[in-house]
């Protein structure tokens, strides 16, 4: 999401789109086929893809008991208007009015068009974001933590829904990382602000509990996977060729195993910046220790659909219905896990 309003406005004026090529065509295969635990599934997203994974838990509350959201705001914020998405949605003004998200959230379960509520009676949602983000305002992130905290307290279905503000840390828009650097209070390519905050381990830790160990490396195998193949019913996601997922050998091995579906934020696909974020953002560390795969789908920039900086549809790019159950980028989602073993709901 990062420079989305500029972007946007220059690419209306009619300049011309370049999409970025920097990673190379891989051969792809399948998704692996795991022994999943429908518990251990997590969505997590960072600006574009924080939103996504709001939408996703939302719609698909079954399949997404657990979600970590770096620099998101509330569910429904755009209500499908480029402009909502580029004031309200990212600067805060006008602020977010999560008492209507709330009451909209509520109606649409109720019609069918996102999940039943119900389903997040044992969610674990977890809200980061850095008091120096200038592309997504901490106010905005925080209107996002707010709707979650009034759909559970106004449900008494969910009492027991667990959520984590996170929200006085000192970083910019960006995934800190362990390692120490001078561009943690900035949004510069590849997004991952060295800060010596370790978040991808307390993204592990808030979904599912503290870690046996630590990590002393990577020791499972990246694979590349045909995203193609996944298309709902032939239908264009808008999603790159080729996708990833780490699995690390206690997954291989035919263990029980979690699965992180880790979204990359916008210019943060691999044809912008190569593997930097499938690579070094720590996932793949964490996903050792504790016994949990990590899929890294990738979006791809478009000039039709307008989408230049390759981000998760969280405005409406792929139809009017891009945050409900028959969104396209969800369905996708939802079929990629399944796709990797999670069981049918009984």
């Amino acid at each position: 999401m990062a420079r989305l309003n500029t972007t946007l406005r220059t690419v209306a004026l009619g300049l011309t789109l370049i999409a970025g090529t920097a990673c190379a065509r891989e051969p792809s295969g399948a998704l692996p086929k795991l022994k999943l635990d429908p518990s251990r599934v997590a969505v997590v997203g960072l600006s574009s893809g924080a939103y996504m994974a709001t939408q996703a838990q939302l719609a698909y509350p079954d399949v997404f008991p657990n979600a970590a959201i770096v620099a998101g705001g509330p569910y429904g914020c755009a209500g499908g208007k480029l402009d909502v998405a580029l004031s309200t949605c990212m600067k805060g003004t006008p602020a977010p009015d999560v008492a209507a998200l709330v009451a909209s959230a509520r109606k649409r379960a109720a019609a069918g068009e996102i999940g039943p509520l119900a389903e997040l009676a044992r969610a674990h949602v977890y809200l980061l974001h850095g008091d120096s983000d200038g592309v997504v305002a901490p106010a905005v992130a925080e209107a996002g933590a707010h709707f979650y905290q009034q759909l559970r307290d106004g449900t008494p279905a969910l009492a027991r829904m667990q959520v984590v503000d996170d929200g006085s840390r000192h970083f910019g828009h960006n995934l800190p990382v362990a390692d120490k650097g001078d561009d943690c209070d900035k949004s510069a390519s590849p997004y991952l602000g060295h800060c010596g905050f370790d978040a991808a381990g307390e993204i592990f830790r808030q979904m599912f509990g503290q870690p046996a160990g630590q990590p002393d490396g990577a020791h499972g195998k990246l694979l590349s996977f045909d995203q193609d193949a996944l298309r709902p019913g032939g239908k264009d996601a808008f999603l790159a060729s080729t996708g990833y997922v780490y699995v690390p050998p206690a997954c291989a091995a035919g263990k029980p195993c979690g699965l992180v579906v880790a979204l990359h934020g916008c210019k943060q696909n691999a044809d912008a910046i190569g593997r930097a974020f499938v690579d070094d953002a720590g996932f793949n560390r964490w996903a050792d220790v504790y016994g949990v795969a990590v899929l890294y789908p990738q979006t791809r920039a478009s000039f039709a659909p307008l989408n230049p900086q390759a981000c998760w549809d969280w405005w409406g790019y792929s139809g009017t219905d891009y945050d409900t159950r028959g969104a396209v980028q969800l369905r996708w989602l939802v079929d990629a896990v399944r796709a990797m073993g999670l069981p049918a709901k009984q």
